[in-house]
């Protein structure tokens, strides 16, 4: 298998806004509080696994936009995920808050 294309991160911020993150409980959308204006985590050497874990990819790619909120809108609208975002924005619950409070299943 040919090994796949390796994809710098363009510190565009769009991954730390855009989806929602249940380790920091960040909503969908909404900008994480550890995301400096200058679009860099203040929180790097300490942020969770899940942000750990986070590779740039093709998506980075295709959510390229010449503003963060340009990108922000691209990224939910890949996943179809505007009208929850803009009902979270309205401080309605985001589909992975909701999924937090259904009763674990043993």
């Amino acid at each position: 298998m040919p090994a796949q294309p390796a994809f710098e991160c363009t510190r565009c911020g769009v991954c730390c806004v855009a989806p929602d993150i249940a380790a920091l409980d960040k909503p969908l959308g909404q900008r994480c509080v550890h995301l400096g204006a200058d679009n860099l985590c203040a929180v790097y050497d300490d942020r969770p696994a899940v942000c750990r874990g986070y590779r740039p990819d093709e998506l980075c790619a295709r959510v390229a936009a010449p503003t963060l909120d340009q990108r922000v809108a691209l990224y939910l609208a890949e996943f179809g995920l505007l009208d929850e975002a803009a009902r979270v924005a309205r401080g309605a619950p985001g589909s992975m808050a909701a999924a937090r409070r259904l009763p674990v299943v043993r």
